[in-house]
């Protein structure tokens, strides 16, 4: 059930990207800009992670339940293999275009 809320997440994310296209300017919308998103999508990585520590350190002091802590654990761990991974995309990215002949 969590990989689908990261997956939903990503979802979103995703669909705010607009093409500067003529449709986006019909609409009136200014369109995203890529590092708009990536800057969005960096601090609800942060805001998850937080939350996680939080959780996990409410649970310590005995506030929390168990399955409140887990859940936030496992959405941090989530949204930080998620981060890892559109990192290695980008880094995979940016040496295929550095090994391009000009």
């Amino acid at each position: 059930m969590m990989m689908i809320n990261s997956i939903g997440a990503v979802g979103s994310v995703a669909s705010e990207i607009r093409p500067q296209g003529a449709g986006a300017a019909a609409s009136g919308a200014s369109p995203t800009e890529f590092g708009d998103v990536l800057a969005q999508m960096s601090s609800n990585a942060v805001n998850t992670l937080k939350t996680g520590e939080a959780a996990a350190l409410s649970g310590i002091e005995g506030n929390t339940s168990v399955q409140k802590v887990v859940e936030a654990i496992m959405s941090a761990e989530q949204t930080l293999q998620a981060a890892i991974a559109i990192r290695d995309k980008v880094v995979n990215a940016y040496q295929e275009v550095s090994r391009m002949a000009i």
